[in-house]
């Protein structure tokens, strides 16, 4: 009995270890970067800059697959006028976002989330770099063409709806005027925007004169998905890259600092973070996608998307791109696969795929995500729903744990009869073993029994640790200010950070891993066997494994740990139930 439980106590460790090993290797943490710095914006009417002209990479004549070829184009400048744009910050405010843009190049500087705050601020999409010129900005080319950084005239359609726009021509081509108008379009209660891109001959007599390299313009999200991070190590936070094609989700990895193409045609991508998803969905005809990771000036790590546009064969072209940009939360994401459900009219969008679940135990992690918003829902406080859900699955343990702490509490008794056998057999292990087999036999007592209680916790384990890293209400939710302030994240009763342990790395003092070592070591007391306390792999067992498990979820999230420190409480109350009960009937 003793070395199968030993066995299966070692294997738990193993798993849980090579777990995080295996997160750690394919999500290792990004180095911390200097903190990103909020661009100053230029107040209104502001004088704008000295217009520089946009030049377009290098490229060689192609010949687009059409009766009337396209010309390569060269440099894109302004169409000078009787007045020039101002640069300056415009904003607009709807009941889910308060947005702000830069008529420099018609990009967003900010867009925060008026329900979901980060901190001392509002959750932002868009987080700021020192030297980026803004989310949705347009270049003329391909994805490494320079993004247009001159001012645009500005104009608000209605209270939902902004537009930029600006006159550009071809140097050295008369007649090569056209329109670039960037219009945003928000609705009430969507998380959802879109953006129409408006390219318009001024004489509507020709097509649009853009072609590099077959490619006509590119949008481009970036340079990273809020809220504020210091780094990426896939338990505070992660950035996944999906890919949705052909009604599957498929995860496109993208080392850091490169980039990558989707070769495929996806109905959208996303970057997913841990409780926020941005998600590009166009609606053009033709499209390419890029992903990337290369550095940006400002933010430890950069997550962009590039969607460049071919050729344009028309005088006037609208290019529509939707832009999902809100918490990773399925009331939200699955209400664009029915048209009934949201603003736009969407069906089959199947947003709700990017949000993140176990490929075994996601039913496990819905039933305690039940159980846990059910008690919320009667005691609104998170870390008291925790303490319900660890009742509730100790009760249902209850029959098999009970039998299992009955079965280990009466070897007790068989303690004087075992040492006998071992002393009368000690040159004899076959014969040892026999007798031992006899004696439980004889007994009623089953050795694996032990074993049981501790199995049946390691899917808990995982289901809760999936559940507390992932589950979007558990964000931010305090259970004891100010020591418990958020059950998602480890809790901390003293910081000395910059500074670090030697080897550890650690920067926090904790207590819940603390209070688990110590409930785990008293329970491993109560429910060890006596006559084996001496025996070396029982100490292993009971000392050893609480030590080694002190380190292994010294960083996990504090909601995972209150649920493991109950769960020994309820345990060592049990097995004082169970020996008191044995006394008496000695």
């Amino acid at each position: 009995m003793e070395k199968n439980t030993l066995l299966a106590v070692v294997l738990s460790v193993l798993v849980i270890t090579i777990g995080f090993m295996i997160q750690n290797y394919f999500y290792p943490p990004v180095p911390p970067a200097p903190a990103p710095q909020t661009e100053q914006a230029s107040p209104a009417q502001a004088t704008p800059p000295t217009t520089k002209p946009v030049e377009a990479p290098t490229v060689s004549p192609v010949v687009p697959p059409s009766s009337q070829p396209i010309p390569a184009t060269g440099t894109i400048v302004p169409l000078k006028g009787e007045t020039e744009p101002g640069e300056s910050t415009v904003t607009l405010e709807t009941d889910f976002f308060l947005a702000t843009f830069s008529t420099k190049g018609g990009v967003v500087k900010s867009l925060k989330l008026k329900e979901h705050r980060d901190k001392d601020d509002l959750v932002d999409m868009v987080l700021p770099a020192a030297k980026d010129p803004g989310a949705f900005s347009l270049s003329f080319g391909g994805p490494g063409a320079p993004a247009l950084d001159v001012p645009f005239f500005v104009r608000r359609v209605d209270a939902h709806t902004i537009e930029f726009y600006r006159e550009f021509e071809v140097t050295g081509f008369p007649d090569s005027a056209f329109r670039l108008t960037k219009r945003y379009l928000f609705k009430p209660g969507e998380y959802l925007m879109q953006i129409d891109i408006v390219l318009e001959d001024s004489n509507l007599n020709s097509v649009i004169p853009l072609n590099f390299n077959n490619v006509a313009y590119t949008l481009r999200y970036g340079p990273q998905l809020g809220p504020q991070f210091t780094k990426l190590d896939g338990q505070g936070d992660y950035r996944h890259f999906y890919s949705y094609v052909e009604k599957k989700r498929k995860e496109v990895k993208v080392p850091e600092g490169k980039e990558k193409e989707v070769t495929e045609k996806p109905t959208w991508v996303g970057i997913v973070g841990k409780y926020f998803t941005v998600i590009a969905s166009p609606v053009v005809p033709e499209y390419s996608i890029l992903l990337s990771t290369t550095p940006v000036e400002g933010i430890p790590q950069s997550a962009q998307i590039y969607i460049a546009r071919p050729v344009i064969r028309t005088a006037r072209q609208t290019d529509t791109y939707r832009f999902y940009l809100g918490p990773k939360v399925s009331k939200y994401l699955s209400r664009y696969n029915n048209r009934n459900d949201n603003a736009f009219g969407l069906q089959d969008m199947n947003f709700d795929e990017a949000i993140d679940s176990s490929i075994f135990l996601g039913w496990l992690e819905g039933i305690l995500k039940f159980l846990l918003r059910l008690f919320y829902g009667i005691i609104p406080n998170w870390g008291v729903a925790i303490i319900l859900v660890t009742i509730v699955m100790k009760i249902l343990m209850f029959p098999l744990t009970h039998k299992s702490y009955e079965s280990t509490s009466k070897m007790q008794t068989l303690a004087p009869k075992m040492e006998e056998l071992k002393r009368k057999y000690k040159d004899n292990p076959t014969k040892l073993n026999q007798e031992m087999a006899e004696l439980y036999k004889r007994e009623g007592i089953n050795p694996m029994s032990g074993c049981l209680p501790m199995l049946l916790q390691i899917p808990i384990f995982f289901a809760m640790y999936g559940l507390f890293s992932k589950h979007f209400d558990l964000r931010g939710a305090a259970f004891i200010p100010p020591w418990i302030t958020d059950l998602s994240a480890p809790e901390s009763i003293y910081s000395f950070a910059p500074h670090k342990l030697p080897i550890v790395g650690w920067s926090d003092i904790r207590l819940l891993p603390i209070l688990f070592v110590i409930t785990q070591l008293i329970s491993g007391m109560f429910t060890q066997t006596a006559g084996t306390a001496s025996n070396a792999q029982m100490k292993m067992m009971t000392y050893g494994i609480p030590i080694i498990f002190f380190f292994i979820l010294y960083d996990v999230p504090s909601g995972l740990l209150v649920y493991w420190i109950v769960m020994n409480i309820l345990t060592i109350f049990q097995q004082l139930y169970i020996n008191r009960k044995r006394r008496v009937s000695q």
